[in-house]
């Protein structure tokens, strides 16, 4: 009676362990845009070259995109970094940063910030329309560290992005080119 009360408690706090959540990700995995894309400009923008060089990599071996050389080349932007995409950064005439959204709204952020990071580590992966710089979908993961490897970060997320348009292509039966398994 005792091991089964154990067990139960166990079990009940295994249920109360948070998961990682890609709610958001099902929204990138709906949008045509992304399965029918052909080409891709990837930007590292984590302030890690380790990091972003084994998300590219990653994205080559996948072989799914052709990487372009440079945004306007491409389907998609694929973007890598340690901030959350809020449309394009600027910064404004008399030093005060902001934001612009996808409506092209213009919104200041109330203490200026030069080149600041998150005060958490992870890292975001987001797909960009190039043409309007709408975010078709994210995901987020936490940065690694001893067990899962200090620079992993991108490679699991290129992986993810991988297994979402895989499962979505086979929903749709849509074409995924000749180069993805």
């Amino acid at each position: 009676m005792r091991i089964s009360l154990r067990l139960l408690v166990a079990l009940v706090l295994l249920g109360l362990i948070p998961t990682p959540s890609w709610t958001t990700q099902k929204k990138l995995a709906l949008s045509p845009r992304v399965l029918t894309a052909t080409t891709a400009y990837f930007d590292n923008q984590t302030g890690s070259d380790a990091v972003g060089n084994g998300a590219l990599a990653e994205l080559k071996k996948w072989g799914k995109f052709q990487i372009a050389p440079d945004r306007q080349h491409a389907d998609l932007v694929i973007l890598l970094s340690a901030d959350p995409y809020r449309g394009g950064k600027i910064i404004m005439s008399g030093g005060q940063t902001g934001s612009i959204d996808t409506r092209g709204q213009v919104e200041e952020d109330p203490i200026p910030k030069y080149g600041t990071v998150s005060p958490t580590r992870y890292a975001y992966l987001t797909v960009i329309d190039p043409a309007t710089g709408e975010n078709l979908g994210s995901a987020e993961h936490a940065w690694g560290g001893l067990i899962t490897g200090f620079n992993s970060v991108g490679n699991r997320l290129i992986k993810e992005l991988e297994k979402l348009v895989m499962k979505e292509s086979r929903l749709l039966n849509a074409p995924v080119g000749p180069t993805f398994r």
